[in-house]
């Protein structure tokens, strides 16, 4: 166990390496290139050994892409569901790809951005309206979505502007689930492809999970490739990436009862573990199992004024006690990025365990870190 104080996120450079690893082999066999999605994982003092193995970034709008250009340095693929346009030059500028959400959009910006930037790439997201999507909070081609283009919205017209077509319709899936959202992508807009340069496959894909058919997914790849030589395919991965390389380490600071034992510790769900709310999901935790299935159950609750800072019911071979640390796995992708001083609680330290052992105290936050935030 690391000695340091809690909580802390720990990233372990050498689960990130093999994640990576998995993605170079699919890039090899395939030839598509693989973007690391900010929006999932955007722990950047790691991003020069990331970036040994994929292609650049995608980013969802100014703040992102500015990140990329600065710490990553490879391509940078720019999507937003709207462009503010005093954001535009600089966007522009910096990126590679330039992904409009909207037709609208698309007329009003992409000769503005090409002004900025020749030889910049203009691409159109598209709905294909087809996805099973296991949490509809998540599901990007539900009922009335404000994400991406659909047939009956697409404007011939602009075809001549465009470069490629772009879709995200996957929610932590497999290649099987892929493969259905392909078939509907292709029959709605495949007659377009004809005219394009690259194909944007979007995230949503879990490879790194065990039990992905990665096979699949190369077949999947490659068979489209076939039917498109001329197209260079991009997937977009965020979670894939972060998947199970790192925790966050909390400590117990008391244990109180009302009708179960409740640990509350000096972590949050509400502020650093929220999609465990929002999704929601239960984390794992290290050594515990579900409610009732070892000899100690405890509620594990957060540190804030919110009733429901809850991470859940786990139990445990032995009575927690004061001081204790609790171990929360899987938690690099969708929580930093998430994060928040909610309540005036501290932000967790980052913590990185290098390839050769070393480990790194990265960032420390207090109190400046709240305080700056607002004024």
């Amino acid at each position: 166990m690391i000695n340091f104080k809690t909580p802390y996120w720990l990233l372990e450079e050498t689960l990130l390496e093999n994640n990576l690893k998995i993605l170079a082999n699919i890039k090899e066999r395939t030839g598509v290139k693989i973007l690391l999605a900010l929006k999932g994982y955007a722990l950047w003092q790691s991003f020069p050994l990331v970036s040994q193995y994929l292609d650049g970034c995608c980013a969802s709008g100014l703040h992102e892409a500015k990140l990329s250009d600065e710490k990553f340095k490879k391509e940078l693929h720019t999507y937003s569901p709207a462009f503010k346009e005093e954001d535009i030059e600089e966007i522009a500028t910096i990126s590679k790809h330039l992904i409009f959400n909207s037709p609208s959009q698309l007329r009003r910006f992409s000769t503005l951005a090409k002004e900025y930037n020749s030889k910049l790439s203009i691409g159109l997201r598209v709905n294909p309206e087809y996805s099973k999507s296991p949490v509809e909070l998540y599901n990007p081609c539900g009922l009335y979505s404000r994400l991406g283009t659909t047939i009956a919205n697409f404007d011939e017209t602009l075809l001549e502007r465009l470069d490629g077509l772009h879709f995200h319709a996957l929610c932590e899936q497999d290649s099987s689930a892929l493969e259905k959202v392909l078939e509907a992508f292709e029959d709605k807009f495949g007659k377009y492809l004809k005219d394009m340069k690259w194909v944007n496959f979007g995230g949503g894909h879990h490879i790194t999970r065990k039990g992905y058919d990665i096979e699949k997914l190369i077949s999947i790849l490659n068979e489209f490739k076939n039917r498109y030589p001329h197209l260079q395919i991009y997937l977009e991965l965020g979670e894939a990436v972060g998947w199970e390389t790192g925790t966050l380490v909390s400590s117990v600071l008391d244990i109180v009862h009302n009708g179960i034992d409740i640990a509350i510790l000096n972590t949050s769900a509400e502020a650093h573990m929220p999609d465990t709310i929002i999704m929601p999901y239960r984390a794992e935790v290290r050594g515990a199992d579900e409610a009732g299935k070892k000899s100690y159950t405890y509620r594990l609750a957060g540190n804030t004024c919110l009733a429901g800072d809850v991470m859940g019911d786990y139990s445990f071979d032995k009575p927690l006690e004061i001081g204790d640390r609790i171990i929360f796995e899987d938690q690099m992708h969708y929580t930093m990025v998430k994060a928040t001083t909610f309540n005036g609680i501290s932000m967790p330290s980052i913590i990185i365990k290098r390839k050769d052992g070393r480990v790194e105290v990265v960032k420390e936050f207090g109190y400046e870190e709240f305080r700056d935030r607002l004024s």
